[in-house]
């Protein structure tokens, strides 16, 4: 039988996106992360990008306990197309991703990043790199054939693909060589890192590279349940740990990553976990970028601090990021990176750092960001969270409304959206007035992005890629930027 993705997406319930598929893992059966990937390949052939004869497909996975049967689903609708696909096992986005621009083949991570592990999804990239928004509508507007006898009533394959098969060590090998080459196996020696571990898929990847550049590291808190660690939103428990873990003064630095470790944290030495576009400013400054593309909702401190020629906004998310850094790039800029609020870093540029070659890596990578910071605390002499105070003295917090529907957050958005800004600021001062004061500029660039007389900054999207909605709030101190963070959510809880 035929099926066209977009009915597919309405009947599973697995939404499909410039993010990939994700859903319930219970909904995301065989049968349709199968479609899925024939959807994928079969655009991809589209655009004279793939063409079936003996062509290669990455697949990797992270450790969610629904990955390895999502993993073989993908296996086997690339193979049933005529593709060889390559296993690579349970390794890191960033590190499959690589191996699909190095060998110029699609790269595929089954993985759900940081949402809860009932839940999964699909991320694909093409051979050139992620997906970008205009890929998702050819992707979406597939059409796929379907052998009906492959698959029972529920969904499930009738004969199951045999899994695990033997991994291909390629691409996470080639993921650690590309820090260790980059840099003296003395340039982290002296600094004492403890690796959270957790059940992040780049674990033991951490634990190589830290080590492997002479720093004296210590795995913690290492799991064999999955944890949805969200750098962006971090859990009071996670904020607990690294705190207890530091008490003791025998750390320079944590690091850590979220569940398909292409999102980093970094700690100071105190155990507090920096924001994800603070630590993208610092990363930014070591590596002498010149072009910075970033979502709307990061910190403001990147255009205070004088340190970056261009500065571009976008909306939130990495597609829009890769397409602002590609502008950047044809328009002259020779080191052009990009960062997000969660923490994800992007290399649009091949550098030379230390005299050897850094290749370009436009996906979210974590490891660069970490090594970024405590390098550049290596070479100063500076501890991170001096790095952290040299920064302009702007705060920003997150939280999120989980299973929180979209067309919920939409409702809420439309009451601030009432065709003037004279208007639209009475409804919002109404509302957060008491909390902030009077509204100066209201941005629309990605939900409503709303500044007040007393340069506070308040933020409200829904997630492009889970049911929730997202509050990020921007001040002076770090206290008022939670309190002000929280205030907005209590506001949203009782709306």
């Amino acid at each position: 039988m035929q099926i066209g993705i977009q009915e597919l997406m309405v009947r599973s319930g697995v939404a499909f996106g410039t993010s990939g598929a994700r859903g319930l893992a219970t909904e995301m059966t065989d049968r349709v992360c199968y479609a899925y990937t024939k959807g994928f390949l079969q655009y991809l052939e589209s655009v004279a990008e793939l063409r079936r004869q003996g062509e290669a497909v990455a697949v990797a996975g992270d450790f969610r306990p629904s990955s390895p049967r999502i993993m073989a689903a993908v296996c086997r609708a690339a193979e049933d197309m005529g593709y060889r696909s390559i296993y690579c096992g349970h390794i890191p986005s960033p590190a499959v991703a690589l191996l699909g621009l190095v060998q110029k083949i699609p790269a595929i991570m089954v993985t759900g990043s940081h949402i809860p592990d009932d839940r999964n999804g699909i991320k694909f990239n093409k051979a050139t790199g992620e997906v970008l928004k205009d890929d998702e509508k050819g992707m979406a507007a597939q059409i796929v054939e379907l052998d009906d006898a492959k698959f029972d009533a529920a969904g499930n394959f009738t004969q199951p693909t045999v899994m695990p098969r033997p991994v291909a060590p390629a691409a996470g090998e080639a993921y650690v060589a590309r820090y260790l080459q980059a840099f003296a196996p003395d340039a982290l020696q002296g600094l004492r890192v403890g690796v959270y571990q957790h059940s992040a898929v780049g674990r033991d990847v951490l634990v190589q590279i830290f080590s492997g550049l002479g720093a004296t590291v210590t795995p913690l808190g290492r799991s064999d349940k999955f944890i949805p660690v969200d750098t962006e939103a971090i859990r009071p428990e996670d904020v607990e740990l690294a705190r207890d873990w530091t008490k003791t003064g025998q750390f320079d630095a944590l690091v850590s990553a979220d569940g398909d470790s292409d999102r980093p944290l970094v700690s100071d030495e105190n155990g507090n976990w920096l924001r994800g576009d603070v630590a993208g400013i610092l990363c930014a400054h070591f590596l002498s970028a010149d072009s910075i593309s970033t979502p709307v909702s990061c910190n403001t401190a990147v255009e205070k601090c004088g340190w970056f020629p261009t500065v571009r906004r976008t909306r939130i998310g990495s597609p829009y990021v890769i397409a602002s850094m590609l502008e950047a790039s044809k328009s002259g800029a020779q080191r052009v990176v990009g960062y997000e609020a969660n923490g994800g870093f992007l290399l649009n540029s091949d550098l030379v750092l230390d005299g050897q070659p850094l290749r370009a890596l436009p996906t979210r990578d974590a490891v660069i960001v970490q090594l970024g910071i405590l390098l550049t605390a290596k070479r100063t002499g500076k501890k991170v969270s001096e790095l952290v105070a040299a920064l302009p003295a702007r705060f920003t917090a997150s939280d999120r409304l989980k299973n929180f529907a979209t067309e919920k957050s939409a409702a809420i958005l439309k009451r601030f959206n009432l065709g003037s800004f004279a208007a639209d600021s009475v409804a919002i001062e109404q509302l957060l007035g008491s909390l902030a004061g009077k509204v100066t500029a209201i941005d629309r660039t990605d939900g409503l992005r709303v500044t007040f007389a007393n340069a506070e900054v308040v933020h409200l999207r829904p997630s492009g890629n889970a049911p929730e909605f997202r509050c990020y709030t921007e001040a002076a101190t770090e206290a008022r930027a939670l309190g002000l963070n929280a205030d907005v959510m209590a506001c949203l809880r009782q709306v």
